[in-house]
Formats: C-alpha cells, structure tokens, sequence
C-alpha cells in the first residue's frame, strides 16, 4: 500500500461505527467513511473536540453539523497550501491520501531535465496541480466545474504559485483529450482522477464504468515520446489496484513500454497505528 504519512497539518485521529476523526490544522471533522466497518470504542479524545460532524442521512445525502467551525481555513503540506470549507456531500476540498501521488508526480518531475508538460483531468481543487507546478512543471488544469477551478487558483495564489506556468481550463475533460489530439498536441506526463459517476458542462455522462478504458486509450495519444508518467486514481469499488494495473498494461505499456505500478492507498490512523485504506491508484513509468 502507499501511505501519505507525510503530512504535518492533517491526521486521521481515529476510526469507528462507519466515520472518521480527523484533524485539519486547528480543527476536528468527523465524517463518514465506507471503508470503516468496525466498531471500536471512542477512546481518542478528538471525538468529543469535534469541530464539525457530518451527519449522513438513510435517505441519502446528509447535512453538517458545526461546533465553533470558521467558513473557511487553511492547511498546508510542504511548500503547499489549501483553502478548506465544508461543503456538499461531506467533502472539505481536499484529499489528504493523494499526497503521496503529488510527491511521487513531483519527484519524476523534479529528476527529469526539462520543463515537463503535465495534463491534469478531473483536476478538482488543484492538489495534483500545485504539486506539479511547484515542481516545475506547467501544467494544463482540467475540469467540468468552474467553482472548482476557481478554488484550485486560489490555492495556486495562496501556495506562491500565482506566476507559475498553469493553464486554467473549465471543460469536459473527453471533449478537450479530443480536441488537443486533434491540435496535435502532447503531455510528458497524465494524471487523472475521474469520478464514478458526472456531467459535463453540457450534461455530458460520465459513467465510468463504460467510459475509463477508451478514455485511457484515447488519452495515450497525447503522450509525448518520451513521456515520464500516467497516473490514475480510483475510488470506485470496482476499479481495484489489479483491475487498473491490467488496464493500464493494455492501453499503455503494449505500445509505449515502461512498467505498471499499482496499488491501493491510506492513511495512518494514529489511534490504532493502522492504515486506513482511501481508493486505489495505478502509475505507469519509464
């Protein structure tokens, strides 16, 4: 497994009855969490600190319950940082578990002579991004959302990185893959973390399913020649680290070689000293 036990601003605290503790910075969210079956006593203290709880509804959906929480706040990893808010469907903004991703991408950038062209699909908030940014790269920034590109600037502005060579795009990632293969353009490296399940700009479907392996397919005819990563991340259940590893294999290392990494990735919940597992993620290399 790779762990992202890099952090200094964020911990997951404990783990119990389907939720997590977690600390960002000065503050303690408790949020549901589908991995966490078990059920174990509420020995840490954070759980009574709490500053936020979402509350998950049996209807679906659910809503946030807070204690002394402010709008807004920051946290930083490395030479990073993030705007974090609560916001729809338990989700602050951030993805801690993808930091071991950020500094992986990072340090295939950082070894390699020039200024490495990243694409980054699905791009949410920018943590994949900035990281590559920071790195060197200049990078072309993907996403359906336009309020979530305008926070990933944000955090671009907060980390130093306003000046930093980013290419801001709200679009359908499947529609913009075709038209810069039609510009002829390439990308020495590819990131993308796309959801189960969205719509475009336009109501495009993804489902994704019925859309990852062609789009992965089509995705490789935007790596440059002598391309240096494609990274992708899951959280779909039925997207596990083999299921990726063999997709990758078949769309990737047939036509450009290299080798496929995969596997799945967590958090170290300092409660139990055990690793929480958070998605999968496959990466190709040289």
């Amino acid at each position: 497994m790779w762990i992202a036990d890099n952090w200094k601003d964020y911990e997951v605290l404990d783990t119990s009855k389907g939720e997590k503790c977690e600390r960002w910075g000065n503050y303690i969210l408790v949020r549901p969490d589908p991995q966490v079956i078990w059920n174990t006593p509420h020995t840490h203290p954070g759980w009574k600190q709490k500053n936020g709880h979402y509350h998950r509804s049996s209807k679906g959906g659910g809503e946030w319950e807070f204690f002394n929480l402010p709008e807004e706040w920051s946290i930083h990893y490395r030479e990073l940082t993030f705007h974090l808010k609560p916001f729809s469907f338990k989700h602050t903004g951030l993805f801690p578990e993808q930091a071991v991703n950020w500094d992986w991408c990072a340090g295939k950038i950082k070894h390699d002579s020039r200024q490495v062209r990243v694409l980054n699909l699905f791009a949410y908030t920018g943590g994949a991004t900035l990281s590559a940014a920071a790195a060197g790269a200049a990078v072309t920034h993907v996403d359906a959302s336009k309020g979530m590109v305008t926070w990933a600037k944000e955090n671009a502005s907060a980390s130093g990185l306003s000046d930093a060579p980013i290419r801001w795009l709200v679009d359908d990632c499947v529609k913009f893959v075709e038209r810069e293969i039609r510009r002829g353009n390439t990308y020495e490296g590819i990131i993308m973390d796309p959801p189960s399940y969205g719509r475009g700009p336009k109501g495009e479907i993804w489902k994704i399913e019925d859309s990852i392996f062609p789009f992965i397919e089509l995705c490789t005819k935007l790596l440059a020649k002598d391309a240096i990563f494609f990274l992708i991340n899951s959280y779909t259940t039925g997207l596990q680290p083999a299921v990726l590893s063999y997709m990758m294999n078949t769309a990737i290392t047939k036509k450009w070689g290299g080798k496929v990494e995969a596997s799945e990735i967590g958090l170290p919940v300092t409660e139990s000293q055990l690793i929480l597992p958070c998605g999968a993620s496959g990466r190709w290399c040289r």
